[in-house]
């Protein structure tokens, strides 16, 4: 176990490194206890000199490592935690290192693959891309004779390690914070790094990773604008993913769209009804869609990279995302309001009417602006500002949503300056919300409800013979151990036949219902 002092010396270690970058030159000494302020003058005095303005926590956490580069990251999808501008100063944070040695990578494919290098791959060239857990190489394949590019992910050596390390520490302020700090308890920060360990953890088995594509593969095989490199699961391990290289056009890469005569306004339109399809229909959406992630193939489709931070929304979060979307089209503030209600969103001591109040204040200057200057992302960053002011439970999932769907809408917007977001988001609303909230989703809710209901009443064997064993067991606790009179267990028995008329009743009442459920969806 590592001791108190382990943990203070590695994090002075880490607070020079944020005084020399000029960190707590940002901070305001006026919101500092006095003791602070005494602190603050003491980390000016070690701060280099002709240090930039600009993202000086980006600069600092990339030179702390892996852990602290990828905390940064976190960090920025929780602004509930960090505040909304330390959050945006925290999304330009690149997570961008020097890559690692060709035969420290070579090394770790043989030994992961169990097999010499040269067996699994005809070349396998240097590093094209390097981040905090692993970097990306290109190689070749033989397939049926022919030489396949492939693109070649390996794990950072030692990268488990250090962040485990750097982890503990991060847990030893968390749990101090929380011992003083009634902010701290609020904020559940012992929650927040357990939740980023979980996260990172994921990303440094590079099998996860190679599921997620798989599974968004399955997900988006129909979509006419929209596919994902193919895994070759033969050379993939834990610690190397090996997939199909893309040779299309980086959405980053503006000199060669413009080349290529790229229709932009469409692309940006690609963008955004793509990554709605993802987060509505399938609820599975790449939650780091950034230009370098993204590419546009010889037939005009977008091809995803990078698989390593996904986020997921279940049928309640896709509905309460749809519901309020068209609330704020419609301007119907009080449904919105009571979505969150329903969601279970917003404690019910507060009232519905000041609640719509709130969201009203951020609905209706909508509607006086042109189209183009709607932004559905600010909208939505807006939306959980004033929740915050009744309780909202925090919703990891919805705050990365939202920050996705700002870096989605800056790409889009930036082929598409003049974009209608609304106009373009609409085909794919609608088609969710007719499905899913419409006469179509009545009946399929309805059908769900009945599958429940079947497995219910398929599990009624398995209820009576648990309840024989119980009974044997009683009999031989009654006769070789615990002694009950006549009397008791004949009590024992009326009352457990009554429990079980009443069991029997209700069960014949449920399927009753079923079948009368049945029969109204059939004469929808």
């Amino acid at each position: 176990m590592i001791s108190s002092f382990t943990h203070i010396v590695r994090l002075i270690r880490a607070a020079f490194v944020f005084a020399r970058e000029g960190v707590f030159g940002s901070v305001d000494p006026s919101l500092v206890p006095p003791p602070g302020q005494v602190a603050l003058k003491l980390a000016r005095l070690v701060e280099r000199r002709g240090v930039k303005q600009g993202p000086r926590i980006s600069r600092a956490l990339t030179r702390m490592g892996p852990a602290y580069l990828k905390l940064g990251q976190f960090l920025a999808t929780r602004p509930d935690v960090v505040g909304v501008g330390m959050a945006r100063d925290l999304e330009s944070l690149q997570d961008r290192l020097p890559p690692f040695s060709q035969a420290e990578a070579e090394a770790a494919i043989t030994t992961s693959l169990e097999r010499p290098l040269t067996n699994a791959f005809v070349s396998f060239g240097p590093p094209v891309a390097a981040a905090s857990i692993a970097q990306v190489h290109r190689g070749e394949i033989l397939r049926d004779g022919i030489r396949k590019p492939v693109a070649i992910k390996v794990l950072r050596p030692n990268v488990a390690a250090r962040f485990r390390r750097d982890l503990s520490d991060f847990f030893f302020v968390a749990h101090k914070a929380e011992t003083y700090s009634a902010e701290a308890r609020r904020l559940r920060l012992v929650e927040v790094i357990n939740t980023m360990s979980r996260s990172v953890a994921m990303e440094m088995d590079l099998r996860l990773e190679a599921a997620a594509l798989s599974e968004m593969a399955e997900n988006t095989r129909g979509d006419p604008d929209f596919r994902i490199p193919t895994v070759d699961w033969d050379r993939t391990t834990h610690n190397v993913l090996t997939m199909e290289w893309i040779d299309g056009i980086a959405l980053n890469d503006h000199k060669r769209l413009a080349e290529a005569h790229v229709d932009l306004p469409d692309l940006g339109r690609k963008v955004i009804q793509s990554f709605l399809r993802h987060a509505l229909r399938d609820g599975f959406f790449h939650a780091d869609m950034h230009p370098g992630n993204l590419f546009l193939d010889e037939a005009g489709r977008l091809v995803a990279v990078d698989f390593g931070i996904m986020g997921r929304l279940g049928m309640k979060e896709r509905r309460f995302l749809a519901e309020i979307l068209l609330g704020f089209i419609t301007r119907d503030y009080r449904r919105v309001a009571e979505v969150h209600f329903e969601a279970g969103y917003v404690p019910a001591h507060h009232s519905v009417e000041n609640f719509a109040q709130a969201i009203r204040a951020i609905g209706e200057p909508i509607h006086n602006r042109t189209a183009e200057e709607i932004s559905m992302a600010r909208l939505l960053t807006l939306l959980l500002e004033v929740t915050g002011l009744f309780d909202m439970t925090t919703r990891p999932e919805l705050i990365l949503l939202q920050k996705t769907m700002v870096v989605v809408e800056g790409v889009a917007r930036g082929f598409d300056p003049k974009l209608d977001i609304w106009k373009i988001a609409d085909p794919v609303v609608r088609e969710w919300i007719e499905r899913n909230l419409g006469p179509i989703g009545r009946v399929q809710g309805a059908l769900a409800g009945g599958g429940d209901l079947a497995r219910v009443l398929m599990n009624l064997p398995d209820i009576a013979a648990r309840s024989v064993k119980v009974l044997e067991q009683l009999e031989t606790v009654t006769r070789e151990g615990l002694r009950l009179s006549p009397e008791s267990i004949a009590a024992m028995g009326r009352s457990e036949g009554r429990k079980n008329r009443w069991r029997t009743v209700a069960l014949w009442i449920i399927a009753a219902t079923f079948i009368g459920i049945l029969i109204a969806v059939r004469n929808l």
